[in-house]
């Protein structure tokens, strides 16, 4: 197979493995920086990520256009954005994962407090698109304008929350950019418990520094075993 043909591929997987794991639903998406043209990505046509298939993967631009016919996503220019503006950014997913909601609308910041989740660190920014898009949006990113806003937020962190919608995870890679969506949304639930058991101690940027950093290397373990799941 290509390159191009098993990052495809890839794309194809991490839907099943987001969808497997709690993080997407019928809604949100994953994508891949191109392998072999850094202008390009790799993102699913306008479907349910659990029936993504490789022959479903479709190839855009960084301005969010693609030669192929099918619908595409109505935010895929979270994905153009981001890339356009993070060259280091090579894998995107955006999810509505339910444990993360509540920490856009508060006032009270998600922060790391499970070394599994240390690259969230003290403190996940919050996208406000009423900054942007005035106070009567449905609060999707359906523009480059608006794309290029979240990807300003986005800033070096690893997540970005979006206010009264979603979440966006970004990595080096398909299996960092799902690693770090599952653990955020892990990370998100305990918090939530510790807060209902009262005060709680989150992880010291320091600390959690160290964490991403060591955790940085087992990455695969988890990858390797959440795609067999879903080939199984």
């Amino acid at each position: 197979m290509s390159e191009l043909s098993d990052a495809i591929r890839l794309v194809a997987d991490a839907n099943h493995v987001l969808v497997a794991r709690g993080v997407l639903d019928a809604y949100g998406h994953v994508s891949m920086r191109h392998p072999e043209d850094p202008e390009r990505y790799l993102l699913a046509r306008n479907l349910a990520p659990a029936l993504v298939q490789p022959e479903d993967v479709q190839v855009y631009s960084l301005d969010s256009t693609t030669e192929d016919e099918r619908p595409g996503y109505l935010e895929r220019f979270i994905h153009g954005e981001i890339y356009r503006r993070h060259p280091g950014v090579h894998a995107v997913v955006h999810s509505h994962s339910a444990s993360m909601v509540p920490f856009s609308i508060s006032r009270r910041p998600l922060q790391a407090v499970w070394h599994m989740a240390g690259f969230l660190g003290p403190r996940v920014p919050v996208f406000e698109i009423r900054d942007v898009a005035g106070e009567g949006s449905d609060l999707l990113i359906r523009s480059e304008g608006l794309g290029a806003a979240l990807a300003e937020a986005l800033g070096e962190s690893a997540v970005v929350l979006m206010r009264g919608h979603g979440s966006v995870a970004v990595g080096d890679s398909i299996p960092q950019a799902v690693h770090r969506a599952v653990f955020a949304e892990l990370n998100a639930r305990a918090q939530a418990t510790a807060v209902g058991l009262g005060e709680f101690t989150s992880l010291t940027a320091a600390e959690g520094a160290a964490a991403a950093e060591s955790n940085y290397g087992q990455i695969r373990r988890a990858w390797e075993l959440w795609r067999a799941e879903v080939e199984r």
